[in-house]
């Protein structure tokens, strides 16, 4: 870390954070094509530990920490990323139709005094199509499959048009990404509310809406776990209201509750002036008292034995994990 700090980190900084962010996914694609490029990054950054090894949903994970959606969102170096140790890759977000996101840039931004990023991207990816014929190779048995060694989740979102969809619309765009991506995840991650696709307005936010997804994708047939992420305070009354719509289908398995943020941020070192020349919506370090708490709201009224719960937000360090295990995520993302 330090060596990264005084050396790599003043060079990355030298250029744009998202051409960064997509040349890294183009190195770890070639290296994931690669079983010499394979093997260098499981000696450098992989490990296997059988203490850490838990079994969350019916599937068994090395270890517990979980690359989200967000970083690689249409599958181009999944083995890369999980050569270098994570516990699951989750590929996303990944919507029915291509979107190349936001057309306003820049739309990722280093917030450095306070270890965050600025993200306006809107959810840009391939679209379900390409992205499943991409993964395609990871359910391929012999010698043209390259299965990979941890869970593959797929976090499913609707298409950024840059206008808010009604209820019908948002039920039909999922359900699409759904049943042509399920045959390739071990499980399937609901972005219920994305900050920067239509405003962060969805009517999954209605718990009748949220009935409305679920039917549908029961009508699908057969189902790997589902996790819905979802934005949500933990207001005991609000936890209840979702749970009464998912208890009735068997196939939801868990939640990544998150707090989000929202502005104006407080208690950063950030100048508020800064913060307010960058669209989009923060996240970091700061976002893991709040996350801890909803963890801790939603535990305290899940059924254990249904229900697993994913820590998100702020975890930077081994001991922010273990916190959030302790406060009843079953596992973490980072």
């Amino acid at each position: 870390m330090n060596l990264y700090r005084a050396l790599v980190r003043p060079v990355l900084f030298q250029f744009d954070p998202e051409w960064v962010h997509h040349t890294t996914l183009g190195f770890g694609g070639s290296l994931g094509k690669s079983d010499f490029g394979l093997q260098l990054l499981k000696q450098l950054y992989g490990f296997e530990d059988p203490r850490l090894e838990t079994t969350v949903a019916g599937l068994r994970f090395p270890n517990p920490v979980l690359l989200p959606g967000g970083f690689d969102k249409s599958g181009h170096a999944v083995h890369a990323i999980a050569a270098v140790g994570y516990g699951a890759v989750e590929v996303g977000s990944v919507s029915a139709h291509p979107s190349a996101g936001n057309p306003v840039r820049p739309r990722l931004f280093r917030v450095p005094a306070d270890e965050a990023l600025m993200v306006y991207y809107g959810v840009p990816n391939d679209g379900a199509e390409v992205v499943a014929r991409r993964l395609a190779p990871t359910r391929e048995p012999g010698p043209a499959g390259r299965p990979l060694p941890v869970p593959l989740g797929i976090n499913i979102v609707e298409t950024n048009t840059g206008n808010p969809v009604d209820a019908a619309q948002l039920v039909a765009e999922l359900t699409d990404a759904l049943r042509v991506l399920k045959p390739l995840a071990s499980y399937i991650t609901v972005n219920m509310n994305c900050p920067n696709s239509a405003g962060g307005v969805s009517p999954l936010d209605e718990p009748a809406t949220l009935r409305q997804l679920l039917e549908s994708f029961a009508a699908c047939g057969d189902l790997p776990p589902v996790f819905l992420k979802i934005r949500m305070n933990p207001e005991p009354a609000m936890i209840d209201a979702v749970l009464a719509v998912t208890d009735d289908f068997p196939f939801v398995r868990g939640f990544v509750p998150s707090v989000g943020s929202k502005r104006p941020y407080v208690g950063l070192k950030t100048p508020q002036a800064v913060l307010d020349r960058m669209p989009g919506s923060l996240s970091g370090p700061f976002t893991r008292d709040g996350a801890t708490r909803v963890i801790k709201a939603w535990y305290a009224r899940t059924d254990h034995k249904r229900y697993a719960l994913l820590g998100a937000g702020g975890i930077v360090t081994a001991e922010h994990a273990y916190a959030r295990i302790r406060a009843g995520a079953s596992l973490v993302q980072v």
